[in-house]
């Protein structure tokens, strides 16, 4: 084969890897951005707020060393839902009867209907256990944006990589000499041994 060929074969098909890379970076660019809007979006209805500086709360060595950077901030982010979640709602889900945990309560419930300071107490659980579900799914989404973005910042440096590797591709194709071949099963330059005549 002519080596300017496979130059040329090997550049162009460099040049659609690297396309391939640049739409793969442009869909993940558009995911971390869906989903960072989305999770945005979502938690900013929700009006939730840390405990504003100086609340007896952030006092509590379970919240304050988590959550006074936030303190008075709304929660809007991922990072914040899971702040929220694991130092805030759960640590006054655990100073409930039974750690709050919603299954017990609510097993408890059942078999003491009658019981109004259960039934004030399970209702207390599932609105505490749920938001805390809410806000570590809207976390976990965030996730997957973050991990997007990487991943399209990724392909973006691989794709000019390719780039750089696809332009010396044809500029070698440019400087090679028509004649050139790739691959011969004769070593070049080698002079071909003379019959030996008795």
């Amino acid at each position: 084969m002519k080596r300017k060929v496979f130059d040329i074969l090997v550049s162009a098909g460099g040049l659609l890897v690297a396309l391939v890379l640049i739409v793969a970076g442009a869909l993940a660019m558009w995911g971390a951005s869906f989903a960072n809007s989305s999770v945005h979006n979502q938690l900013a209805q929700q009006q939730i707020f840390f405990p504003q500086k100086g609340d007896p709360q952030l006092a509590n060595p379970k919240i304050g060393p988590y959550l006074t950077k936030y303190a008075g901030q709304q929660v809007l982010t991922g990072a914040q839902a899971k702040a929220y979640a694991d130092h805030f709602i759960a640590v006054h889900l655990s100073e409930m009867p039974y750690g709050g945990v919603y299954a017990k309560i609510s097993e408890l419930a059942l078999k003491n209907p009658n019981d109004a300071k259960l039934q004030a107490l399970k209702q207390t659980s599932f609105q505490g256990t749920t938001l805390r579900g809410l806000l570590l799914t809207a976390y976990a989404f965030s996730v997957f944006g973050e991990i997007a973005f990487w991943g399209g910042i990724a392909a973006f440096i691989l794709a000019g990589v390719m780039l750089i590797l696809v332009g010396l591709g044809f500029w070698h194709a440019r400087r090679t000499p028509p004649q050139a071949e790739i691959l011969t099963s004769e070593p070049r330059g080698q002079p071909q041994a003379q019959p030996q005549h008795a």
